[in-house]
């Protein structure tokens, strides 16, 4: 029988975002399914992986040296687009990596991560496709490597990962996607509007399952949350968060009133 952690680090390594997108859709059928087991203690061997697996293209610069391109243009609103796809690949290496990477967590986190790296695969398509229906395709603009560079930070501590990748790296993007969404329904692009909408809603529940986890290893450890958090931040070197704060969406995912309060300082 094939094994979830072995199988995600194999998904991980793969270079075709086409094929691992349809790989994370059969990992997940299979192992709700009960095709797949689940071995908790394993610790996997890497040494013959390169990761994350990644296409020839989009080419990776830094942030500041991603082209800036006004909304108004097409060609601004399809690099928007492109950028967005980016982010979404990045989520489905990120939450395969989550799965293979720490062992010893209860069965229920695999399953969650398993989840989410299905909705990010199928955020991705919905992107992919838009911008092919616009004779464009993911690679054909470069793109920067943050959430990555974060992702690899948080190697050594399944704390340090939930506290500084879900609920803060991709918590901006409860902040940012209405004001791209609103963007797009200015010019009566509902089929992107649709697309934002399906992706704020899900990354609601993505935020949601990084802050669960997050407690639950500060409650099982005996840590303040938010004393724990500013020391993993400090530690980790994590990005100064910077308004404007999407308030209602963050409640929804699970931050708490003095978290909020704290916002941006």
């Amino acid at each position: 029988m094939l094994e979830l952690r072995q199988t995600a680090l194999d998904i991980l390594a793969s270079t075709d975002p086409q094929a691992k997108v349809e790989q994370v859709y059969q990992l997940f059928d299979g192992y709700h399914q009960q095709r797949f087991s689940l071995n908790l203690a394993a610790k996997l061997d890497t040494q013959n992986y390169i990761l994350p697996g990644r296409p020839l293209r989009p080419e990776l610069v830094p942030p500041l040296s991603v082209p800036k391109r006004a909304m108004h243009t097409e060609e601004g609103r399809i690099s928007l687009l492109h950028s967005l796809a980016h982010i979404e690949y990045n989520a489905i290496n990120l939450a395969l990596d989550a799965i293979w990477r720490f062992p010893v967590m209860p069965q229920q986190y695999y399953e969650d991560w398993l989840k989410v790296a299905k909705e990010e695969a199928y955020h991705f398509s919905l992107i992919q496709g838009r911008l092919q229906s616009l004779g464009f395709a993911y690679g054909d603009f470069p793109a920067h490597n943050s959430l990555w560079e974060m992702v690899e930070r948080t190697t050594d501590a399944v704390i340090a990962r939930m506290a500084l990748v879900p609920r803060t790296m991709e918590a901006r993007g409860l902040d940012a996607v209405p004001a791209i969404r609103d963007r797009f329904r200015q010019i009566k692009d509902h089929e992107t509007v649709q697309i934002l909408e399906i992706i704020l809603r899900d990354e609601v529940g993505h935020v949601l399952i990084g802050n669960q986890w997050f407690n639950f290893l500060c409650a099982k450890e005996g840590f303040s949350p938010i004393a724990m958090y500013k020391e993993l931040a400090r530690k980790y070197c994590a990005p100064v968060l910077r308004g404007p704060f999407n308030i209602e969406a963050r409640e929804r995912a699970g931050f708490t009133v003095e978290e909020l309060s704290l916002l941006g300082t």
